[in-house]
Formats: C-alpha cells, sequence, structure tokens
C-alpha cells in the first residue's frame, strides 16, 4: 500500500488518542461476487437523499453493491481511517482547505480520464484548481453541488414598500438608509455565532478581492493589509443597520428574527433558507447578489463547492467507483439532492432550482461566481472569530496587520513550499 507523506501523519496523529472507532472497508468484492463500493460523504443532513441513491443503484446494478456512510463528524472519521490507510473508495466532501490537504498528501486519484467532468460547469473546475496549494497536472474532484450566498430578502416586504434590488454599493447603501427611515430593520445579524460574521465577508469579498488573493499572498506577491482593506472598511459600514448588539444572537436566532418579518433582508446563504422556513414555511424569500462594488457589471455571485466527489487513490476498483460516478451525475438523481438540500448543481443542464435562488440564476447560467474566501483559510487561524472581534472594535489598521502576521504564521510550512516550488520550477514552471 502506498506510503503516506508524513505531513499527514503529523496533521492527524491527535486523533488517534482520541479513541475514534474504526470501521474498515474489507474485500473489494462480497459474498455474494458483487464488486463493493464504499463512500463516506460528510453531510449527514443529506442522510435521506443518500439512502435513496443508494437504494435506487443497487436496485440497478447487478455486479456493483454500493454502501455510502453518512456520519456525524465525517471528516473527523475520514482523517483517522487516514491514518490506519483504511480508507473508503470515494468520498463526498466540499472545495475547502480540507480538500487542499488531502490532495497534497497524494491520497487523491487522478479522475481525468472519467467523462462525466465534460458536463461540469468550468467555474467550479477552476474552483478545484484554485485550491491546489502547488499547481498540478489532473482533475481530482468531480464537483457535484454548490450554494450561493449573497442577501436573502422577503419578497413581499419589498413589493409592499415598493423597494427596488440594488445593484451597485451605492444603491445598496441608499436601500439600506429607506428602509430605516421608514422604521422598519434592513439587516440582522447572528454574529453570537462567529461563523456567520464569515457570510457578508466572503460575499463581499467576490467583488472588492482577488478570487486567488490567498494565493499571490503566499507567492509573497502581495499583502491582505492591501487586498482586505476596502473590503474591512465597507462590512463595518453594515452595523449601523443592523439591531443592537448583533453579538447577542445565534444564527438560529436570526434566521427565526428573518422568519418572522423582523428585518427586510438577511446577508447569508442559501444554505439558511431550510432554517427559515421551518419557522414561517409561507414566508416568500428571494435573493440578490451582493453588491459590493459601484458597477452593476461587475458583482459576482459568491458559490462554492458544498460537496464533490473524490475517488481514493488506494481504490481498487477505479472503474466500479466511476459507474457510480456516472449514477451519481445522472440529471434525476441530481435533482432529488437539489431539492433535499436547496443546493446549486455543478453540472451543465436544466434543473428546477428553488424559487429563493431566481434572483441569483442569471449569474449561475452564466457561471459568472467565485469561491468562498474562507475556503482558503487554515482552520487554525480561526478567521471568523477574528472577524467578529474586528466588528466589535472597528480598528481596520491594527486588524489587517494581525491578519498578515497570523496568516504567515499559521502557513509557514506552505509558504516555504510555496517558495521551494517557485525556486524549483520559476515562474511559469511546469506542473509537478
Amino acid at each position: 500500500m502506498k506510503k503516506r507523506k508524513l505531513s499527514v501523519i503529523g496533521i492527524f496523529a491527535g486523533l488517534l488518542s482520541a479513541g475514534m472507532i474504526l470501521t474498515g472497508c474489507g474485500d473489494s468484492v462480497s459474498d455474494n461476487g458483487k464488486i463493493k463500493i464504499e463512500m463516506v460523504q460528510y453531510k449527514p443532513e443529506a442522510v435521506k437523499a443518500f439512502d435513496k441513491m443508494e437504494e435506487k443503484f443497487n436496485a440497478s446494478h447487478d455486479d456493483i453493491e454500493l454502501t455510502i456512510e453518512s456520519p456525524n463528524e465525517a471528516m473527523t472519521i475520514l482523517k483517522t481511517r487516514f491514518i490506519k490507510e483504511d480508507q473508503p473508495d470515494i468520498i463526498g466532501i466540499g472545495g475547502d482547505v480540507n480538500y487542499s490537504n488531502f490532495l497534497d498528501a497524494d491520497m487523491l486519484t487522478d479522475i481525468s480520464d472519467f467523462e462525466g467532468l465534460n458536463d461540469i460547469k468550468q467555474a467550479y473546475l477552476d474552483i478545484d484548481k484554485n485550491l491546489e496549494f502547488i499547481p498540478r497536472d489532473g482533475v481530482y474532484a468531480v464537483p457535484y453541488a454548490a450554494n450561493a450566498a449573497g442577501i436573502l430578502y422577503n419578497k413581499d416586504m419589498f413589493e409592499e414598500n415598493g423597494w427596488e434590488i440594488p445593484e451597485t454599493w451605492e444603491e445598496f447603501l441608499t436601500l439600506l438608509d429607506t428602509i430605516q427611515a421608514s422604521g422598519q430593520q434592513p439587516l440582522y445579524f447572528g454574529f453570537k455565532d462567529t461563523w456567520t460574521c464569515l457570510a457578508p465577508w466572503n460575499a463581499m469579498a467576490c467583488d472588492l478581492a482577488p478570487a486567488d488573493v490567498c494565493q499571490q499572498v503566499n507567492r509573497g506577491e502581495t499583502t491582505f493589509s492591501e487586498e482586505y482593506r476596502e473590503l474591512a472598511e465597507k462590512i463595518l459600514q453594515l452595523l449601523p443597520y443592523a439591531q443592537e448588539d448583533p453579538y447577542a444572537y445565534s444564527y438560529n436566532d436570526a434566521c427565526t428574527a428573518f422568519a418572522r418579518g423582523e428585518s427586510a433582508m438577511y446577508c447569508i446563504g442559501s444554505y439558511a433558507v431550510p432554517q427559515i422556513k421551518s419557522v414561517n414555511p409561507e414566508m416568500n424569500i428571494d435573493s440578490f447578489v451582493f453588491p459590493a462594488n459601484d458597477s452593476a457589471d461587475g458583482q459576482i455571485l459568491n458559490s462554492g463547492i458544498d460537496l464533490q466527489f473524490c475517488v481514493m487513490e488506494d481504490c481498487q476498483e477505479k472503474e466500479a467507483a466511476y459507474e457510480v460516478l456516472r449514477f451519481m451525475l445522472e440529471d434525476e438523481n441530481i435533482q432529488i439532492y437539489l431539492d433535499d438540500q436547496n443546493a446549486v448543481p455543478c453540472k451543465e443542464g436544466e434543473f428546477q432550482l428553488p424559487s429563493m435562488l431566481d434572483g441569483m440564476k442569471e449569474y449561475i447560467d452564466a457561471g459568472k461566481m467565485t469561491d468562498y474566501q474562507d475556503h482558503y483559510y487554515p482552520t487554525e487561524m480561526a478567521v471568523d472569530a477574528m472577524i467578529q472581534t474586528y466588528l466589535m472594535e472597528g480598528n481596520t489598521d491594527a486588524w489587517l496587520k494581525k491578519f498578515d502576521k497570523d496568516w504567515t504564521r499559521y502557513n509557514r510550512d506552505l509558504i516555504r513550499k510555496i517558495q521551494d516550488y517557485q525556486e524549483e520550477n520559476g515562474e511559469g514552471g511546469n506542473k509537478r
């Protein structure tokens, strides 16, 4: 079995001491002679959709037996299994730094020869390439479903008051002033849960910072103090339009308040809609792209890969794994997932999207989107908590300086690796 990089052992070794229970994938052929394919996917909230697809696959295939596991704490379980070299055949994970780490550790197989990639929107394939720490040949994931983030708004409130959808930053500020002047609440935040601070940050960053700013910083080409200044200054301007003390309210509090009509808008992703509608099933929700700059043509949708499938390097039955991927990419099976999760398809085609994405549909159809900035942030840096502290204190210069300093601290090994790559290959050097 292929030896893993020592860095993977270093990253995950602490998990062994936690006493995690490991489950082995066993032989690749079952007692009934079928090829066994095991998938572990990280979204337990989608277990019903995956159970349906597992049953459907096994009913339609005589030669392959598919098992899909959707455990809680899936990433922890996966990392623990990796230490024991006890890998599933396919993993379903997000397009984030975990994918970057697994790829960097040579744990994923090149699936460039998988024909299903031809149907994936180029924007999502590009997002995955941007997640590579070091440029490399090949394709290592099939983007499956994405989400979209910007502004959710109460459509009935907008129609009753004659408010128009803003297309520029100035129009957005004017709308906020208009709503506030009417005696109604423009925005609601749940900043008690620090991760929600990333919602407006990511959505605004699409318009205000380069999509590959983290890679540029790692290459020594720029700094966050330079690239994030306008973003940092503008996010502070949202606070006067939110409820008093937004740090006292959680994500659930904010979803509930928005559902009850206590604010006209909510800066969050499409993933929040099920929670909102659990409070008010009849709520008329729509969305629009966050207009963070002064060019109506310059707005970009914040959309990242929420779920993608990777074939593990140690998979013994690659063709059977490909057959599973082909099945997952059939339009009717994608629609099962979209309906269950209010998601955006990464595959080209005519799919029925939830009505709350109507305001973003033109961006989705055109592929005019870019990834979440936090997908590049190391977990240890706790950028969500950093942003929360910044929103409380408001010292832009000090915060940007700290961001640059902390970035270097938490990415020291990666930056050194990139420098070594640059020295070896030079600018525009060959991919490994």
